[in-house]
């Protein structure tokens, strides 16, 4: 009866509290508007939820958020008050942030990024494009809860503090929430339900099983076990080399092999450059006139993927030099900068190259001078290194940078690696007048689709002119380079504005594509349509300068698009490009490829399959 009384008080004294019921309220609409934008094109408008393990997992949202708010039942008072106000207003910066990193990254905000903020020096107007006006809903909850506040604020200057309150809804959250864990997550393989605290393939997924306020949570658990030593097991370890047995086919060697042995290689990673801007013009106009002049006397790959998790064009540098997956959590050079890859400077130093890796902008953007430091390059130069005297936005302009390396070029002992990374095309795409020569139509010059054009325009001209320096230098008769996008560009962070441009233009249907091209001077020119990606590019280039295939192998995760029976893609989101032409057993070996890759790389476990 005691104990009956105590809650029945409780329960009272929480229904006087207008405020904290109130905001229960609002926590609890803004989850589900959060969710409504989510699950819209780009995320960018709220619509009608047909989600429906949104609608079933309403209970665990409810509990979150009770959860949360218990803790401001332990003050009375204003302090009470004043603590409901500030878990409203965190909850918003936690939704909007999370819907900004969920348009660059299809991800959500984590303690590894955030861990990782030095990033956002200079990133300012790519951070603010990531803006859409549907955001501002959570500020206007934020206003009414404000009022609501303001209009109670004199009741609260005696209110009393709730005994029993935080025990009580504590209890009755963590405890269900827990069994719910316990039922969900700990059931037998058959299982095919929800889960809870797991992380699934797709941050939404987990977001969607969690609520905001538990993705925290888990982030948080699961942030505190990455920074735990990790090893493999001996089973971990068999499965990895049967992996590898899997992805190496073991063919016979083609015309392909060593047709650019002893050359040159110069790799130029042109950033947000998408592949359906090649070969096509707009309103007239050449979008990309020296790339498409490129791809007539080069190997073209056309279906070839983007692949990059959070650390976006760092990961680019990872996949292009190392061939291993980024980790699925936070930036892999940020969580390990000091692993040991074997990579295409590392393996080049046997064939006596000298290796240069040159960036246009600063080195410690995603940590990459520290991690290429370990990849076997000779010298790391970024934007600090040279003249600074032309820059734009985030680094070096393309025709400084472009300029700057032909002439260090010139000086360098042959045969070399320049591993070149441009910068002026980044998001968001806004580029001085300067620096156009397209000419478009008053108003879709004013689209993110006509400031794209440009963008990309330029940097096709910057490259163009780079070639010009290095035949007029006697290079290019021994070189061959290397031409891709490091991700997507426009679809990429303004899938959604692009789509109410019209009218649309059918070749603007991107599909995660980059184009990459691999051109040597004098050579015959032919179109690949083997699907690959980014992971792809090391045993690709390998191959055509003659290293022996068995001292990167069982370390790549790529495979050789130049020989290969397969036609594939892993996405970053989980989708297999070409799955229909994969068996059962291939299907589920690619897919196994991003845990491969997590383990080697939380082990640095590639060192010791290094032959």
């Amino acid at each position: 009866m005691k104990n009956k009384a105590v809650l029945k008080d409780t329960f009272l004294g929480i229904r006087k509290d207008k405020v904290a019921i109130i905001t229960f309220i609002v926590l609890l609409i803004k989850t589900f508007l959060f969710y409504s934008i989510l699950l819209s094109y780009g995320a960018a408008k709220i619509i009608v939820i047909h989600d429906k393990l949104v609608l079933i997992n309403f209970y665990i949202y409810t509990l979150f958020i009770l959860a949360f708010m218990s803790f401001t039942f332990l003050f009375k008072k204003r302090v009470h008050l004043i603590l409901l106000i500030i878990l409203d207003l965190s909850y918003s910066v936690l939704l909007i942030g999370n819907l900004w990193i969920y348009r660059s990254f299809n991800s959500f905000l984590s303690l590894h990024l955030i861990s990782e903020t030095q990033n956002l020096n200079n990133l300012s107007n790519s951070i603010f494009s990531m803006f859409r006006t549907v955001d501002l809903v959570f500020v206007l909850f934020d206003i009414l809860l404000l009022a609501t506040a303001f209009y109670f604020k004199k009741y609260y200057t005696t209110f009393p503090r709730i005994k029993g309150a935080f025990r009580d809804i504590a209890i009755f959250s963590i405890g269900l929430i827990m069994l719910f864990h316990l039922a969900y997550d700990f059931r037998g393989g058959d299982y095919s339900g929800p889960d809870l605290f797991k992380t699934e393939f797709l941050p939404f997924s987990t977001m969607r099983n969690l609520s905001p306020l538990g993705y925290l949570v888990h982030d948080s658990k699961e942030f505190i076990v990455d920074h735990l030593p990790y090893k493999l097991d001996s089973a971990e370890k068999t499965k990895i080399a049967n992996w590898f047995d899997f992805k190496n086919e073991k063919l016979s060697p083609n015309k392909d092999k060593g047709i650019f042995k002893g050359k040159n290689l110069i790799v130029i990673q042109v950033e947000s450059l998408e592949n359906f801007v090649i070969g096509n013009s707009y309103e007239n106009q050449e979008i990309t006139p020296n790339l498409n002049k490129l791809v007539k006397d080069s190997y073209y790959f056309s279906n070839y993927f983007e692949q990059v998790n959070n650390g976006t064009s760092a990961d680019a540098d990872l996949m292009t030099n190392a061939s291993v997956f980024p980790v699925r959590r936070g930036g892999t050079f940020f969580r390990f900068p000091n692993n040991t890859y074997n990579t295409i400077p590392e393996l080049l130093k046997s064939e006596n190259y000298y290796s240069m890796a040159l960036h246009s902008d600063h080195g410690y953007y995603w940590n990459v001078d520290k991690a290429l430091a370990n990849f076997g390059f000779n010298e790391f130069k970024d934007m600090d290194d040279f003249d600074k005297s032309d820059t734009f936005y985030m680094g070096l302009t393309d025709e400084s940078f472009f300029k700057q390396v032909s002439t260090k070029l010139k000086k360098v002992k042959e045969p070399f690696y320049a591993y070149t990374v441009t910068s002026t095309s980044h998001v968001p795409f806004v580029m001085p007048e300067k620096f156009k020569t397209l000419n478009f139509s008053k108003d879709f010059a004013k689209t993110v689709m006509g400031e794209y054009f440009h963008s990309v325009n330029y940097a096709d001209r910057q490259i163009g002119a780079f070639i010009d320096q290095l035949d007029k230098a006697g290079l290019l008769d021994n070189t061959i380079i290397a031409i891709y996008g490091d991700h997507n560009g426009v679809h990429k962070y303004f899938g959604d504005k692009v789509a109410n441009i019209t009218p649309q233009e059918t070749w603007w249907n991107n599909d995660h594509r980059l184009p990459l091209i691999i051109y040597s001077k004098g050579m015959d020119g032919k179109v690949i349509t083997t699907n690959g990606g980014q992971i792809d590019l090391l045993p690709t280039l390998a191959y055509t300068l003659g290293i022996d295939e068995q001292k990167y192998e069982d370390t790549s995760i790529g495979r050789n698009l130049l020989n290969t029976k397969r036609s594939y893609a892993l996405l970053n989101d989980g989708t297999i490009k070409g799955e229909e032409t994969l068996s059962e057993k291939e299907i589920d070996m690619v897919k196994e490829s991003f845990n491969l890759s997590d383990d080697l790389i939380r082990a640095n476990a590639i060192k010791d399959r290094i032959k």
